[in-house]
């Protein structure tokens, strides 16, 4: 749950750091002022019920998406430092992260536990090995060297609509085009790609 007041105050902060120029004549304590109006103003109906969110903000919405992605930013710069050595990767999408490490397991999963504590709302997950997921790319270490494939997650179906559907002609050739455009972009070695 994105804590409000925290948020904006760490949008602030962003937009200083980062030298904001202002769109459309639109300064900092302005973009703070309309942060706090999206975000402690939305109101809802439950039960034929008003409701006020108080915590959080509207999901779905671009600006809590942005704000969130920032929010993220902030919590994850004392990661981040460790991740600046040479030949090691650092990766976030939203708040799916995927590190690599030379390190021992046991010093990776002390990182991760003092990183488990920099914000009481983010609560961490993970996996340490040489073969995982991160979104829909299987990465794995083989020998030393980075391969990936696409990973298709137990819940998702697979790619099959029956030709005699009611959908639009356009929509079969689109799920071949989609399948062969993620082989190819995920599948780093020729044998990856044919077995997808």
């Amino acid at each position: 749950m994105l804590p409000q007041e925290e948020a904006i105050a760490i949008l602030k902060k962003f937009l200083l750091q980062f030298n904001h120029t202002p769109v459309r004549h639109m300064t900092i304590d302005a973009i703070e002022i309309s942060a706090r109006i999206v975000l402690t103003e939305n109101i809802f109906i439950y039960n034929d019920k008003y409701y006020r969110q108080i915590k959080g903000g509207a999901m779905g919405s671009p600006f809590t998406l942005t704000l969130a992605n920032i929010f993220m930013w902030h919590w994850e710069q004392k990661l981040v430092v460790k991740q600046k050595s040479p030949n090691e990767l650092y990766g976030r999408y939203i708040d799916d992260i995927f590190i690599t490490s030379n390190d021992s397991i046991e010093y990776l999963r002390q990182m991760l536990s003092t990183a488990d504590v920099y914000h009481p709302n983010i609560k961490l997950t993970s996996e340490i090995g040489k073969s995982l997921s991160f979104l829909d790319v299987q990465i794995e270490n083989r020998n030393g060297q980075l391969v990936t494939s696409v990973h298709h997650k137990d819940s998702t179906e697979p790619y099959i609509l029956p030709f005699k559907s009611d959908h639009p002609r356009h929509s079969f050739a689109n799920i071949i085009r989609t399948a062969l455009s993620r082989a190819i972009r995920y599948s780093s070695t020729l044998q990856e790609f044919k077995h997808e």
